[in-house]
């Protein structure tokens, strides 16, 4: 097996995999694919949800490239970024390219996340993106995150693999483009994140987006713009005229009913679930 590292650089190199390394914002240089995150939609949507957070002490949990930590140092943060990883391509090694090719202020700190080194009650804010489906015990890094985070804190897990049963893990691992590579996929049951973030004891109250409930799930096969056009031809088929069911898409209630639909129907293995938590 490769390491994460190897598994990604084989992605970089193969040309045929371009346009996907450029949505996961493998792509160099380092400084511009992070600036494209930060003018992303899934961006935009993260700052719906957690609000300003100029100020605020931020703490990303498997920062990975670094791309996020750098969206929120940009926007004013005083940002700590955790990655377990060294490496120069996706780990702590890439973070600190991205720091001397753009002047932002990020302190690194290369540990996990069930073994947070910080205080008590030291962060405003928790963010991790694609990262507690890693987790290697789940209920002990959501109890560590609860730790870290003061009163009136924020816990924002982002696009985390959902699957419906233990017999779809295999489903979601087959089709992964680089579980193949390295090994080190995973997903939960939706009742098993819940149960982390819940049972970690200070949380009191838990939002939990579906795969089309927010933006921040949102991929480009399923962007806002085609889900509205989804939507109309929905409302066409029950006889709206053709005007009628555009106007009716482009609403926000009809556009944020249809999105639940969607949510509630969408049964894929590893589908994006997003968890909102606070303290």
């Amino acid at each position: 097996m490769k390491s994460w590292e190897e598994a990604v650089r084989w992605l970089v190199e193969n040309p045929e995999k371009r346009e996907f390394v450029k949505q996961c914002y493998y792509d160099e240089p380092i400084a511009e694919s992070s600036e494209r995150f930060m003018s992303s939609l899934e961006w935009k949507g993260i700052l719906n949800l957690l609000g300003r957070v100029e100020g605020k002490r931020v703490l990303e949990i498997g920062a990975g490239r670094g791309l996020v930590s750098y969206a929120f140092s940009k926007s004013g943060a005083i940002v700590t970024a955790l990655e377990p990883d060294k490496s120069e391509l996706v780990g702590t090694g890439a973070i600190r390219r991205l720091i001397q090719q753009t002047g932002v202020e990020i302190d690194i700190v290369e540990e996990f996340g069930e073994s947070l080194p910080f205080s008590n009650a030291e962060f405003d804010i928790v963010f991790c993106r694609c990262v507690l489906h890693h987790a290697y015990d789940l209920p002990k890094m959501c109890a560590e995150i609860s730790r870290v985070l003061r009163t009136s804190g924020v816990f924002l897990a982002d696009r985390e693999h959902v699957i419906s049963g233990p017999s779809q893990l295999s489903e979601f691992l087959e089709k992964h483009p680089l579980h193949f590579l390295y090994g080190g996929e995973n997903a939960y049951e939706l009742k098993m994140y819940k149960s982390a973030i819940v049972g970690s004891g200070n949380f009191r109250k838990l939002k939990v987006l579906a795969s089309h409930d927010h933006e921040v799930n949102l991929l480009p096969h399923n962007s806002p713009e085609i889900i509205k056009e989804m939507a109309q031809n929905a409302l066409r088929k029950i006889f709206f005229p053709n005007g009628a069911a555009k106007w009716l898409a482009s609403t926000r209630l009809v556009y944020k009913l249809y999105c639940r639909s969607l949510s509630i129907r969408d049964k894929s293995a590893g589908r994006f679930y997003s968890f909102l938590a606070e303290k």
